[in-house]
């Protein structure tokens, strides 16, 4: 049983979405241990008492729960499978439960190599942007065995609102893709529906007061409508990882030869936003799609 009292919890990665994550986990009375490339990002939390790990291998030594949030797969396999990764340095019987929205291929090689030291590893990808992860209402998709999955909800139950295990390992991130095949072609209706509204001279903002309450409801358009309407790009999640995620979408339909009309038109589009220098801004940005074009 992971009591508070007895479970130390690290977390490695402490960007737009894992500081507000790695927060809650304090806040819930956990015991934290922090690592990230660039240790400024973690003052916040240092302050409120996580103590700091000076690498990964020292911080899988003390924790008996790991979560992981990185950008890249390649991050994720240097973190997990490193000579000074977490698999490597992690005490027989812990949890490493990885966030990022990664590969089903590499998910399962974790849970393979973890499995072979006695450890427990988890794919847990998220869905919310910073909204989610701020407010505690992250959707959390779970890949791992039933019985891990039993053990860590508790946990994930700290930092989201809808914990759902999909299946064995590999099937949070196929979840996830999922997920972001739906948001892609959703963002482009989103923004044609707010540009058209503009050039027909209406007020954007009491559209959506009609439209996002209705069929055309969605997540993107209640959250992420205002902010292109109020001109904020800044990223509740970057473009730069979005396009991440949809070429491993992409990779995935081709290879159950399934075709993808709507995700190859959302990242064509979203790449050359990325050539134009906005691999930065958040996804809303995919408004100024029309506005440079």
């Amino acid at each position: 049983m992971l009591s508070k009292e007895n479970t130390v919890i690290g977390f490695i990665g402490t960007g737009v979405m894992g500081k507000s994550m790695a927060s809650h986990l304090l806040e819930a009375g956990y015991q934290l241990t922090i690592f990230t490339r660039t240790k400024e990002k973690a003052a916040e939390l240092l302050e409120k008492g996580a103590i700091w790990s000076q690498s990964t291998r020292e911080l899988a030594q003390r924790a008996d729960v790991v979560f992981t949030i990185v950008g890249y797969p390649s991050d994720v396999e240097e973190v997990y499978l490193g000579e000074d990764g977490l698999i490597a340095n992690a005490k027989p019987g812990s949890y490493l439960i990885d966030m990022t929205t990664s590969t089903p291929s590499l998910a399962k090689k974790i849970h393979e190599k973890a499995k072979e030291k006695g450890i427990h590893a988890i794919d847990a990808p998220v869905s919310g942007g910073d909204v989610g992860a701020r407010e505690a209402r992250l959707a959390i998709m779970v890949g791992s065995d039933e019985q891990d999955f039993q053990e860590v909800e508790p946990l994930l139950s700290v930092l989201g609102t809808n914990i759902v295990h999909q299946g064995e390992p590999g099937a949070g991130q196929h979840t996830k893709m999922a997920n972001q095949i739906a948001i892609a072609s959703n963002m482009i209706g989103v923004c044609e529906a707010i540009i058209y509204a503009e050039k027909a001279g209406l007020d954007p903002e009491t559209v959506l007061k009609s439209i996002s309450t209705g069929a055309a409801g969605s997540w993107s358009l209640s959250n992420l409508a205002p902010r292109m309407i109020a001109g904020n790009f800044e990223p509740g999640f970057f473009i730069k990882h979005f396009i991440k995620d949809m070429k491993i979408a992409l990779d995935e339909a081709k290879r159950m030869d399934m075709e993808v009309p709507g995700l190859s038109m959302a990242l064509s589009m979203y790449e050359q936003l990325a050539e134009k220098g906005e691999e930065n801004s958040g996804t809303q940005a995919l408004y100024k799609y029309w506005k440079q074009s």
